[in-house]
């Protein structure tokens, strides 16, 4: 029976780190702490059964975080997110600008004129003015590597339905100013 209970946590465990660290959001990410808490669970009864008291102490603890983790992104960050698409909702009815939650600038899709040009993976503004400068966008690679990172000036786009818009054509896209991944100066 340990030994079931031993591959069940092993596959919640490798299968909840997969979801949290790909980082889809809120309620995803708060999911994966809800497999990680079984998973947990299951190393704790293992520990039990197998009498291994560090491994049963650690996954206790370890059961406490998970739980923390689900009301963190299944709870506030959830009623976060919630407030930021009511807020769009009520912009979009009123006489001001439409707003957006300026955490779509880690992740929306870039749409150009002629296709997807990317992921946003950063925006950077003033610190005066509060004014976008640009956006840095990723294009290519598989998580992360191999791809390329382009500054596009918040002038050349705008934030629609979740995603950001350039006129710009993928050929004129690919001909923006790549940014080395730790160096971003202006």
């Amino acid at each position: 029976m340990a030994d079931t209970i031993s591959w069940v946590a092993t596959a919640a465990t490798v299968l909840a780190a997969l979801i949290t660290a790909s980082n889809l959001g809120a309620r995803i990410t708060g999911y994966g702490f809800g497999i990680f808490l079984v998973g947990s669970l299951a190393w704790t009864a293992n520990g039990l059964m197998t009498d291994q008291p560090a491994l049963t102490w650690t996954n206790v603890l370890l059961t406490g975080l998970n739980l923390f983790g689900m009301w963190r992104w299944l709870g506030r960050q959830a009623g976060v997110e919630e407030g930021a698409r009511s807020a769009v909702e009520a912009s979009r009815q009123g006489r001001a600008e439409t707003l957006f939650p300026v955490s779509l600038l880690g992740s929306a899709p870039v749409a150009c004129r002629d296709g997807r040009g990317g992921t946003c993976v950063e925006g950077m503004a003033g610190c005066a003015t509060g004014t976008l400068a640009y956006i840095v966008v990723s294009r290519g690679g598989v998580a992360g590597v191999g791809e390329t990172l382009r500054r596009l000036p918040w002038s050349r786009a705008e934030m629609r339905d979740g995603e950001l818009v350039t006129p710009l054509s993928l050929a004129e896209f690919e001909s923006l100013p790549e940014v080395d991944r730790d160096d971003w100066t202006a």
